[in-house]
């Protein structure tokens, strides 16, 4: 078991920096503020080793240019992303080895949110910006549903365990509409009284994990009956495959 600790590093309104160190040396995962991660390191004494981007928008990137002007490190990301000062440009399959931490991530192509979106994940942890969320997924901005329910797919097959770290605290909203799909979903029930609870103790939801999200999530659950069902009556049309399902519950999603 690897020895480093993820902390969230807040920025924006509901953003979150992971920040993965050990007692030396930190990673910073989409920084899109400089300052909150700037305070970070000097506060804890760390020295970072690189920083990993997931995807080209502003509130992922934005405090790039700031970070690497006061620390000269390598800068990691999607190859088919145009995103300035990214120093190794990444495509699936490839790894980053992050030495000081004992670290190594496998990389993934999870197109859909963006035309290049990628994660990061090392067999406990994946890192996946704005592609899976807790109980929802992102908004398909460059991609086509059939493209964001494959890069889903992809995700839901990394061992149950893994920790889901996503970029933003969107969880509570989430589970509204997935209990709008799923009404009879006693786990969704129980999870909202727990989020909840976190959320009023100042507490963060996330991780989650990917065998969770199977149980929760309408958008990894679209050939269960109640959500195909479901689906059907909000389209007002038979849904042939889950890339359909999955199609219609984003779009209802998307005016939710």
């Amino acid at each position: 078991m690897n020895n480093t600790q993820v902390y969230p590093v807040k920025a924006f309104q509901d953003n979150y920096i992971w920040t993965i160190h050990n007692q030396t040396h930190a990673v910073i995962v989409d920084p899109g503020d400089s300052q909150p991660v700037l305070d970070f390191l000097d506060s804890n004494d760390l020295s970072l080793s690189g920083i990993l981007i997931t995807h080209h928008h502003a509130d992922h990137i934005g405090g790039i240019k700031n970070i690497i002007g006061k620390h000269d490190v390598p800068v990691y990301g999607p190859k088919t992303e145009n995103i300035p000062n990214i120093s190794h440009k990444l495509v699936e399959g490839d790894e980053v080895r992050l030495e000081q931490l004992g670290l190594s991530f496998t990389v993934l192509d999870i197109p859909g949110h963006t035309s290049g979106h990628i994660a990061y994940f090392d067999d406990q942890r994946v890192f996946c910006g704005d592609t899976l969320f807790s109980c929802g997924c992102g908004r398909i901005f460059e991609g086509t549903p059939p493209q964001m329910f494959n890069s889903l797919e992809k995700l839901a097959h990394l061992p149950d365990a893994t920790e889901v770290y996503c970029t933003h605290e969107y969880t509570l909203a989430n589970i509204k509409f997935a209990r709008v799909v799923e009404p009879n979903n006693t786990i969704l029930i129980d999870y909202e009284d727990l989020i909840n609870s976190k959320l009023s103790d100042q507490k963060i939801s996330l991780p989650t994990s990917i065998g969770f999200e199977k149980s929760v999530n309408p958008f990894l659950r679209c050939d269960e009956p109640t959500v195909i069902s479901t689906a059907q009556n909000q389209a007002h049309k038979p849904l042939f495959s889950p890339t359909e399902v999955f199609a219609a519950i984003r779009e209802w999603k998307n005016d939710f």
